[in-house]
């Protein structure tokens, strides 16, 4: 049972009346440890269930009208509500509580109101014999008088649709009249009478029920008929004392609550004729039966009852002890000051109790059962569904008593939520929201208040989690949560659910939220992720860098912290500050990070950094960017780093890329280097001896002696000119006769031979070998002579038989050789003889175009014969006249025939001259004719004979005169 609070009286709450039942119950138990008292609040606490309906008091004109009156009864409207006092007012009020009007109908106690269904009439009875029936809207109004007190009235549900104005009332006279309107007036009729006072009356469609002395009887005015009876239940107050409360659930349903027996009847249409063990059917020949569908019994006195969807609302007074628990005396005895609360129960149908709230009425310490009534607004369930109602539909209850009246009606989705809050199930009421429950609005409040319930637990993570749940698109609510956050410190749990966009905070919001990642150790790796994930733009870097900062060269200043804070350094475009930092670091991708940013002056404090992350990409950039960072500048940086890593491999690597590209551009380091190429790649080191001329010889002698490197001493001691020393190490270190002999053969130094032969003669098989390797650069017979008798040579025979046929070889080589060179030279003196007998022959291109038709003379005019011709009168010896008639040639307009021989004729005098020689032209011949056979001699193969092609043999007069 729930003890509820209403306003507008704040003092009176649950709490305190449960308290009182408490002591009155556990007088006996007050020696019990406190300890046992709080369990057993604690478990009732666990086991206290949500009620089914919320109240409130009524406002508006009510608390004026009871200040100096008090409430006897009510009737409930579809608009309005009718509420009579004990001075025979009848107040009709709005659904707030307005008074609207008011009806002095009588002079007494009102003891029953009535509307009809249309709210248009209201009718009420009293105790001062009267009945009076008051339009709403006009000023109708007629009044009955029977002489009698009146105890109920019921109005015809469609009184004022019919002119027949009907209604039924009935009181101490015990006569239930049923009156009408008709022709001459209102006449009643007496529907039934002799079995004592009627208490109450309802009336629905066309069935009215009613109660007296004897029980409840239903008469059905469509047959004019009774349907049925239901006697009174056994051992019930009297009904003066304790009134019979009749309900029409729907149509065919009617409650009856009578002292402490609660009845449900079904009325149906009559299949058969019978009788029912529960009631007895006063007409056989009715058309309706009657089912007692739902019967027990309370331990408490009705004071009314009212259907609740598929259940029951039932006012309750508990009666005290001497009142007897289970049969009641037929008088109450007077309680005054000492009743206990009314309370409203919710029961099914077998009486399993929903739900019981107490209520803290006005004065309830003071009334009787009989001073509550209960009453409903309109309502036939059709809405009712799953244990709630459509919004909008919802029953409404009000609870009477002489100083208050309470409005109760069924909690919706928003108070199940507000309950859930108030009892700190905060997850089921954000369940509650989730699911559709109530007004969206409802979130922000619940999720307020379920975060501020997380926070006074201390869970921080989880409240953290839900925020954006919560929150969800609200900005205003995300600042001020994560400010509340940062005031208790708890921000950095917060952060991973920060919105950064949709909605997007305030910058100072972000920027306050890395500032608590970085000043929280445990906090940094998150603080990296959230810079990587945030778009820069939200914030601004500065402040998070000023308050990281401070924590450089700190305990607290981690790795992570570090490169959290080169990140801010590159959103706020200080690259030469984040590259530092990365470089430290040891960061994979620095190089490209370089590369994107032009860092490449910054390079010049992190060389040892960049050689330990990746020396195969730290080299080159340090080389190709030498001018930034000299090559003395990089040796040292590595010399001082010889701590932190292998510096001499990062030096061999550095400067043999170094010799590589420029091999002057470290060439102080060059004694040096030879020291490295001999530790880390001795192969290298003689292709660097022999390029460079800039390390000292007797340091990079000794270096190779101490690492036994004996070609490279080889050739340290022959630039040393110290060749006898070398050849020894050749010869009795290497044992390479081979080098020995290229070695001396390279020194041209014909003591070096004699020194070679000396140190074979006293090794037999580098004397063979040396007599194998000699041929060509030393005579065989000389070592032959010098090898001492009786010295036995491996292979000898096999040797000596190999340098004479190598000797023979090369003998035969030259002889073909300079036979070769003989007949190539004989072939070109010829070659060039036959090109210097060759003419050629220069004409008038146009000329020679317009009388040559055909193809032969088209080609010869096709060639670029100009510049031949004047480069051919330029150095004619002749100066450039013709050489038989000493004509200038450009006085004729005729053609030349030039030699090699720098000779140069005219066509006609050379022809002429030809004929006459040789006088082997045949008659007719035309100088064209001529023209062309030397045409086609100097078209001819170099090499072909003259004779064997057929063209006339045409020569340098001169020159022929002379050889002649």
């Amino acid at each position: 049972m729930k003890h509820l609070t209403m306003a507008p009286i704040p003092s009176e709450n649950g709490v305190e009346g449960d308290d009182e039942r408490e002591e009155e119950e556990d007088d006996s138990e007050e020696e019990e440890e406190e300890e046992e008292v709080v369990e057993e609040e604690e478990e009732e606490e666990e086991e206290e269930e949500e009620p089914r309906l919320k109240y409130q008091r009524m406002g508006g004109s009510i608390p004026t009208l009871l200040s100096s009156d008090a409430a006897c009864c009510i009737a409930i409207a579809e608009r309005m509500i009718a509420l009579g006092t004990h001075d025979g007012t009848v107040h009709i009020l709005d659904l707030l509580g307005n008074q609207v009007k008011e009806f002095r109908a009588h002079n007494a106690t009102v003891n029953d109101l009535s509307f009809d269904v249309e709210g248009e009439y209201i009718g009420s009875c009293s105790d001062d014999g009267y009945v009076v029936i008051n339009s709403l809207f006009t000023d109708e109004k007629m009044k009955f008088e029977y002489h009698r007190p009146m105890k109920a009235i019921a109005l015809d549900p469609d009184y004022a649709r019919k002119t027949s104005r009907r209604f039924v009332a009935g009181g101490l006279a015990g006569h239930l009249f049923f009156n009408t309107k008709r022709w001459l007036g209102y006449k009643d009729q007496v529907l039934h009478s002799g079995e004592g006072p009627i208490h109450a009356v309802k009336w629905r469609t066309s069935l009215i029920a009613w109660a007296n002395d004897a029980g409840v009887k239903v008469y059905d005015t469509a047959n004019d008929q009774r349907i049925t009876f239901i006697e009174r239940p056994r051992g019930s107050p009297r009904p003066e004392i304790l009134v019979p409360h009749l309900v029409w659930q729907d149509d065919t349903l009617l409650v009856i609550g009578w002292g402490t027996s609660v009845k449900i009847a079904s009325i149906r249409a009559n299949q058969s004729n019978g009788t029912n063990g529960t009631y007895r059917n006063v007409s056989k020949s009715s058309m309706n039966q009657v089912d007692i569908v739902a019967s027990f019994q309370t331990s408490y006195f009705i004071s009314g009852v009212a259907p609740f969807g598929d259940s029951l609302v039932v006012l309750a007074y508990i009666p005290g002890e001497e009142d007897g628990e289970k049969e009641f005396s037929s008088t109450i005895p007077s309680r005054q000051g000492n009743a206990q609360r009314p309370e409203v129960r919710i029961v099914t149908w077998n009486n399993d109790e929903l739900a019981t709230d107490a209520l803290p009425v006005h004065g309830f310490e003071h009334y009787k059962a009989k001073d509550y009534s209960l009453a409903h607004a309109p309502f036939s369930g059709s809405s009712y569904a799953g244990g709630q109602w459509a919004a909008g539909d919802e029953p409404l209850y009000y609870i009477v008593s002489p100083k208050d009246v309470v409005i109760a009606k069924p909690r919706d989705a928003e108070d199940h939520i507000s309950w859930l809050l108030q009892h700190g199930w905060h997850e089921k009421a954000l369940a509650a929201v989730e699911a559709g429950q109530g007004r969206s609005e409802l979130l922000d409040e619940v999720g307020s208040r379920y975060l501020d319930h997380l926070i006074v637990e201390r869970k921080y993570a989880e409240a953290a989690s839900l925020c954006p749940k919560l929150l969800r698109g609200s900005a205003s609510a995300w600042e001020r949560w994560v400010f509340h956050f940062a005031h208790l410190r708890q921000l950095p749990v917060l952060v991973p659910y920060m919105p950064t966009e949709n909605p997007r905070l305030r910058d100072t919001a972000y920027e306050v939220a890395l500032v608590a990642l970085a000043t929280s150790p445990s906090f940094h790796k998150d603080l990296l992720s959230t810079v990587k994930s945030w778009p820069p733009v939200i914030y601004s870097a500065l402040p998070v860098i000023s308050a990281i900062e401070p924590q450089l060269n700190t305990s607290s200043m981690t790795d992570t912290l570090k490169e959290a804070l080169a990140e801010f350094y590159v959103i706020d475009t200080q690259y030469e500050k984040a590259f530092a930092l990365y470089a430290d670091l040891m960061k994979p991708d620095i190089f490209d990070f370089i590369e994107k940013h032009n860092l490449h002056d910054a390079i010049r404090e992190k060389v040892v950094q960049l050689m330990m992350l990746d020396c195969k990409r730290a080299v080159p950039l340090l080389i190709l960017h030498r001018d930034f960072i000299t090559p003395s500048e990089v040796v040292s940086q590595l010399l001082d780093a010889s701590k932190k890593c292998d510096s001499r491999y990062f030096l061999h690597l550095y400067l043999h890329a170094l010799f590589e590209v420029s091999q002057h551009a470290g060439k102080e380091f060059h004694d040096m280097q030879v020291e490295l190429y001999a530790d880390y790649d001795p192969k290298m080191l003689l292709p660097f001896l022999r390029s460079s001329q800039h390390y000292t010889l007797e340091k990079a002698y000794e270096i190779c002696v101490k690492r036994d490197l004996l070609r490279e001493q080889v050739f340290i001691l022959g630039r040393m000119g110290n060749s006898k020393q070398a050849l020894a190490v050749i010869i009795n270190q290497l044992g390479d006769i081979e080098e020995a002999v290229e070695f001396v053969n390279m020194q041209h130094d014909d003591e070096l031979w004699e020194e070679l032969i000396k140190q074979c003669l006293n090794k037999p098989e580098m004397v063979g070998v040396l007599l194998e390797h000699t041929v060509g650069n030393l005579d065989p017979l000389y070592i032959v002579n010098m090898v001492p008798n009786g010295l036995e040579i491996p292979r000898l025979r096999d040797r000596l038989v190999k340098i004479i046929t190598d000797y023979r070889t090369e003998t035969s080589l030259r002889h073909g050789c300079n036979d070769i060179l003989k007949a190539d030279c004989v072939n070109l003196l010829v070659k060039y003889y036959k090109e210097a007998r060759h003419a050629i022959y220069l004409s008038n291109e146009e000329d020679e175009a317009s009388e040559k038709g055909d193809s032969r003379a088209s080609q010869a005019t096709e060639r670029p014969l100009s510049m031949k011709t004047m480069e051919v009168k330029s150095k004619t010896r002749g100066g450039g006249r013709c050489c038989m008639c000493f004509d200038p040639f450009s006085i004729q307009n005729v053609s030349v025939i030039a030699f090699f021989c720098c000779h140069a004729y005219h066509m006609n005098c050379l022809m002429d001259s030809t004929y006459s020689v040789s006088g082997k032209q045949g008659k007719g011949a035309t100088s064209q004719e001529t023209a062309s056979d030397y045409d086609e001699y100097d078209n001819s193969v170099d090499g072909e004979d003259d004779a064997s092609s057929g063209a006339p043999r045409m020569r340098c007069i001169l020159c022929t005169t002379a050889a002649g």
